[in-house]
């Protein structure tokens, strides 16, 4: 059976509870922007092979990946999702012409 005495986690030795903190944001900043960067090349891509206007898809994800590389350096968030707003918006654009 358990043992239902006091929680030792807090008395353990080698508590690094702050490293644990600080990898999991790591990691969540890692996808946010991995995933915002992935769908910025695939709008990338669909500019490029529904309407033929590769100059402005090689731009998009040209600049997807300038900003991919800014928001792992820094821990931005913003730029990532500005991002794929704008890919969005060159999208339709592309589609209207």
């Amino acid at each position: 059976m358990a043992d239902h005495g006091p929680v030792e986690y807090a008395t353990a030795t080698g508590n690094d509870l702050t490293q644990h903190q600080a990898t999991y944001r790591t990691f969540v900043q890692l996808a946010y922007v991995g995933t915002l960067h992935l769908a910025s090349i695939v709008i990338g891509l669909a500019i490029g092979g529904t309407t033929g206007h590769w100059l402005v898809a090689l731009a998009i994800i040209a600049f997807a990946v300038i900003v991919a590389v800014h928001g792992i350096a820094t821990g931005a968030r913003l730029p990532s999702a500005v991002m794929v707003i704008i890919a969005v918006l060159a999208l339709g654009l592309a589609a209207a012409s």
